[in-house]
């Protein structure tokens, strides 16, 4: 079939890692700056919405206060902002203008390699700034359980599921100005309807069922929101099964397209 080598095998092993402990080294030598905005933006957006527009929302959303609402929303935001930027422009740039992947393949590590190297990258960035988001809605109050901590090791499954669809849409964009359309046209909408700033169910029946099926932070969401609140539910193992599902066939397929890309 055509498509079949989408879904071939990628050729991996420990090497990878030597790809992600380079960028975690060039990440660690600006790690001010690149902390700040994981820091501010939480604040800000519960300030602007949590504390700000909540104070119109007197209705109770789901048993919870709005600001109690939304705050796991931000943390699986975090989660998928960190490692889709991460895997699209700043992979992007290490591939076409810094050349560092053709110097690194230039060693005996293999293309495989490489890209396996930059998700792990991206998912571990998705869980040192949810670390800090969680941090940040914590100090306010907005955490209800323990059971909070599981998001973390959390963060980073959804950190790989994130990181494979920024690869792929890295592997297509002839330029770096194209990946402004999966952020314009992609990610910026999911961030808005899958249940973050209101209830999912107040969409159509036909626009809930399109963002259970297609927009993975829905998903993302659910479980954060759960765990944060303490309110977990035998429903959410369906959600756990669509991440880890559509994370591996996400991952097995960016690393196929990337492939192609470099080698083409």
């Amino acid at each position: 079939m055509k498509i079949a080598w989408l879904f071939r095998m990628p050729h991996v092993s420990m090497r990878a890692w030597k790809v992600w402990r380079r960028d975690s080294r060039t990440f660690m030598k600006t790690y001010k700056a690149n902390f700040i905005p994981p820091l501010m933006e939480p604040i800000l957006y519960l300030l602007a919405f949590g504390f700000g527009l909540g104070l119109f929302v007197t209705q109770k959303i789901d048993g919870v206060s709005y600001a109690n609402f939304i705050a796991p929303a931000l943390i699986a935001i975090s989660m998928m902002n960190a490692a889709f930027f991460e895997c699209t422009f700043s992979s992007f740039v290490r591939m076409y203008y810094q050349k560092t992947f053709d110097a690194i393949i230039a060693t005996p590590l293999n293309i495989d390699e490489v890209i396996t190297g930059e998700i792990l990258w991206g998912a571990t960035k998705s869980t040192m700034y949810t670390t800090i988001v969680l941090g940040v809605v914590s100090a306010f109050g907005l955490v209800d359980s323990w059971l909070a901590l599981l998001v973390i090791p959390f963060s980073f499954l959804a950190g790989l599921l994130f990181s494979g669809l920024g690869m792929i849409f890295t592997a297509v964009s002839p330029k770096i100005d194209a990946l402004s359309y999966p952020t314009s046209l992609y990610i910026t909408p999911m961030m808005l309807i899958s249940g973050t700033f209101f209830p999912i169910a107040v969409f159509p029946e036909i626009i809930r069922q399109f963002s259970y099926i297609f927009l993975p932070l829905v998903h993302v969401v659910d479980i954060t929101r759960a765990l944060t609140l303490g309110t977990l539910s035998g429903s959410l193992l369906l959600s756990l099964a669509w991440i880890i599902i559509g994370t591996i066939l996400v991952v097995i397929v960016s690393i196929n397209m990337m492939r192609r890309r470099l080698i083409v």
